[in-house]
């Protein structure tokens, strides 16, 4: 993982402008760059990109190294890469019910190494139906009518009216029951939302504590933004506090029983992949599954989703294929693999192979992370003298665009 401080000297050395933000540790206000996937911090997976009130919402989550969390509903992933952050020997849940959303959620999740999750595409219904009382924290950043983005976007205004307005409150209602029914007791569920509208937000949480006597509405201990309407202990985050339109409460679960997460049993790897991990890790991961001829591997059990749908647990490590084992991208991605089996590149280098290109580098023959100033970016294959590049085409920077910024 990186530090901080490399995290600002290698922005400085790209001539972006990184500044702390009071009251978060882990956040930087960024500026001054041109192209956000030129910068190596973010091709590293160091940095993900959210407003600070949406940081906030994930801060408040406050999960421990082995929490089990759950995001209902996580895309585009900067929560979810902020929960995953503080996991150490815990598990992270990360669903979007939109199809084409949940892509781009996993491409996150994939590009910042995180090892212990779950990106599921399913409704929360579904995900209620295996989950009983299961987790210790979790995330509702609820879909709402935008307010808070109008500024931003014009679809926002577009579809404002009252009657988007009562369907989100109704619809945000049905998923905090079914979040309720998969918290366990003790559990903390935040609330989100990215509208002013009381009927949304303050009602919302109304109604919630109306259903529920064991629910406790908690202090969120934060001091930016200002407090809720209704004589509630919420925050609302306006313009003018420094972020975008934002709602947070904080809820706790004081009683029930906890429920068991179903879990698979872990599949035996084959002497193929066995001898590829060694070959190429100091520590190899826990436990294994293993989906036709495809390896994925995490340091907790494998959970048993019955029929939710699961586009990807654990790490994909890659492929056993005609007797070899051919390793995927998020294999040398992943934020605490100990690769044994890695070049280091100039920054010079990292942008040509950035780009797709051969690196002419002696080296031990054979797959190898590539790295710069000990952190992976990409991986590629050595004859000993070149390294040819394997870096998906769709990963790679554009013609005009470079990490050496001038």
């Amino acid at each position: 993982l990186a530090s901080k401080e490399e995290i600002l000297a290698s922005l400085k050395a790209q001539q972006a402008t990184a500044k702390p933000v009071e009251g978060f540790e882990a956040m930087l206000a960024l500026s001054d760059y041109d192209y956000l996937e030129s910068l190596e911090a973010f091709q590293k997976g160091w940095i993900q990109v959210q407003d600070i009130s949406s940081a906030l919402v994930g801060e408040l989550a406050a999960p421990k190294k082995d929490s089990y969390v759950m995001d209902v509903c996580a895309a585009p992933g900067g929560k979810s890469t902020q929960i995953a952050s503080h996991l150490k020997s815990g598990y992270l849940v990360s669903n979007e019910i939109d199809a084409k959303r949940a892509q781009i959620l996993l491409s996150n999740i994939e590009r910042m190494g995180v090892k212990n999750v779950a990106v599921t595409n399913s409704s929360v219904d579904k995900l209620a139906k295996v989950f009983d009382c299961c987790f210790d924290k979790i995330l509702v950043d609820a879909p709402c009518s935008g307010e808070g983005m109008i500024k931003k976007h014009d679809i926002a205004l577009n579809h404002w009216s009252i009657e988007n307005i009562e369907l989100c409150a109704a619809r945000q209602k049905e998923i905090l029951e079914y979040a309720y029914s998969m918290l366990k007791p003790g559990g903390t569920l935040v609330y989100s939302t990215c509208t002013y509208a009381l009927e949304e937000d303050e009602d919302v949480v109304l109604s919630f504590l109306e259903k529920h006597e064991d629910i406790q509405l908690v202090d969120p201990e934060v001091l930016w933004g200002r407090k809720g309407f209704k004589d509630l202990n919420v925050r609302r985050i306006f313009p003018m506090d420094g972020g975008e339109g934002h709602f947070i409460a904080k809820f706790k679960k004081q009683s029930g029983v906890a429920g068991k997460l179903p879990v698979l049993k872990s599949k035996k790897i084959d002497k193929i992949t066995e001898k590829f991990l060694k070959e190429q890790l100091n520590t190899l991961p826990n436990y294994y599954y293993i989906d036709n001829d495809r390896v994925y591997g995490m340091d907790v059990c494998f959970v048993d989703f019955k029929k939710v749908k699961v586009l990807r647990q654990g790490v994909y490590l890659g492929d056993v294929i005609k007797n070899r084992f051919e390793p995927s991208h998020s294999f040398y991605m992943v934020a605490d693999f100990d690769y044994k089996r890695k070049v280091e590149v100039t920054l010079e280098e990292m942008d040509l192979f950035m780009h797709g290109e051969v690196l002419q580098k002696e080296c031990d023959k054979g797959y190898v992370a590539v790295c710069y100033k000990g952190h992976p970016f990409g991986f590629g294959k050595s004859d000993g003298r070149q390294i040819k590049n394997k870096i998906p085409k769709g990963l790679r920077l554009l013609p005009n665009s470079h990490v050496n910024i001038d």
